[in-house]
C-alpha cells in the first residue's frame, strides 16, 4: 500500500478559471474518443452492462416508484381538501394549495427517484464494468502522459489483495455516506431551512462519491489510501467541484447515463493526469 502518494497540487495555486476547466473534462474525454477510435472498444461492453443494469433498475424501481408517488400526492391532496373544507367560505380559495403543493411534491419526488436510480446505476454498473473501465483508464493515462500507465504487480496474492481493497473501498464509501447522510436526513425535521440544507448537503455528498468513483482508477493503480483519495479531491478544489457536479448531472439523467459513465471514467483519468500527476492548475 502506498503510504506516501503523489504530492497533490497546492490548492493556493488553483485559480477561479479552474472552476470552468474542471467542468470541461467530459467534453475533453469525448474529443479523446473521437481522435482515438481504438479507445471505443473499451466502451462497448460497459455500455451493454449499463443497459442491462439500467433495464432492471428503471423497470424495477422507476415504474413502482411513480405509482407510489401518485398515491402520496393524491393522499396529500385529499388531506388539504379536508382541511380547506373546515375553513370559512371566504378562505376556500386556498384549495389551490392542493394543486400547487401536489405539483411541487410530484416534481421533487420524481427528481429524487431519478437521482437514486442514476446513483445505483453508477454503483452497480461501475462494479460490473470495472475490468473494462480499468483498461480504459490505463489507455487514457498513456495517451495523456505519453508514458506507460503505472500498473500494480499481477500475482495471485496481489489479486486477492485487490479484491479486499475493492470491498474495503466500498465499505468506506458506505460509511462516509452514513456518517454524513444520517445527520443530513435529520435536518428534514427543521421546517423550510432544514430541507434546503438537506438538499444542498445531499447533492454535495453524492457528487463527492461520484468524483471519488471517477478518479479512482488511476489512484487505485497507485494504491492510494481512502483518505488520500479524499484529500486529492480537496486539494484540487475548485476544479474538482465543477468536475464532480457535471459528472453527477450526467449519471443521473435517464438513458444518457447509460453512455456517460465510460466517458466520465475517461474524464476522471484525464483530470488526474492533468491536475494531480502533471500538476496543471489552469
Amino acid at each position: 500500500m502506498n503510504s506516501n502518494p503523489l504530492q497533490p497540487p497546492n490548492p493556493l495555486l488553483e485559480t477561479p478559471l479552474s472552476l470552468i476547466t474542471g467542468a470541461t473534462y467530459p467534453l475533453k474525454a469525448l474529443q479523446l474518443f473521437y481522435n482515438n477510435p481504438p479507445l471505443r472498444g473499451y466502451v462497448i461492453f460497459p455500455v451493454i452492462v449499463n443497459i442491462i443494469v439500467g433495464i432492471f433498475l428503471y423497470f424495477g424501481l422507476l415504474l413502482p416508484g411513480l405509482r407510489g408517488i401518485e398515491v402520496i400526492v393524491l393522499n396529500l391532496g385529499t388531506q388539504i381538501d379536508q382541511w380547506v373544507a373546515n375553513l370559512p367560505q371566504w378562505l376556500h380559495y386556498l384549495d389551490i394549495l392542493a394543486s400547487v403543493l401536489g405539483w411541487l411534491l410530484r416534481v421533487g419526488l420524481v427528481t429524487g427517484l431519478l437521482l437514486i436510480i442514476g446513483f445505483l446505476l453508477l454503483q452497480f454498473g461501475g462494479i460490473l464494468g470495472a475490468p473494462w473501465y480499468g483498461q480504459l483508464s490505463e489507455k487514457v493515462e498513456e495517451l495523456q502522459t505519453g508514458k506507460p500507465a503505472v500498473l500494480p504487480p499481477q500475482t495471485l496474492t496481489s489479486s486477492v489483495q485487490d479484491i479486499g481493497r475493492a470491498i474495503l473501498y466500498e465499505l468506506k464509501k458506505l460509511g462516509l455516506q452514513i456518517l454524513i447522510g444520517v445527520p443530513l436526513l435529520l435536518l428534514n425535521f427543521i421546517p423550510g431551512f432544514g430541507t434546503l440544507l438537506f438538499t444542498i448537503g445531499g447533492i454535495t455528498l453524492a457528487s463527492t462519491i461520484v468524483c471519488l468513483d471517477f478518479l479512482d482508477s488511476p489512484m487505485e493503480r497507485r494504491r492510494f489510501r481512502f483518505r488520500d483519495k479524499l484529500n486529492m479531491i480537496f486539494r484540487t478544489f475548485p476544479a474538482s467541484v465543477s468536475f464532480a457536479l457535471v459528472c453527477f448531472g450526467l449519471v443521473v439523467i435517464p438513458f444518457l447515463n447509460l453512455l456517460s459513465i465510460p466517458v466520465c471514467v475517461a474524464a476522471g483519468t484525464m483530470f488526474f493526469c492533468d491536475r494531480i500527476l502533471l500538476n496543471k492548475v489552469s
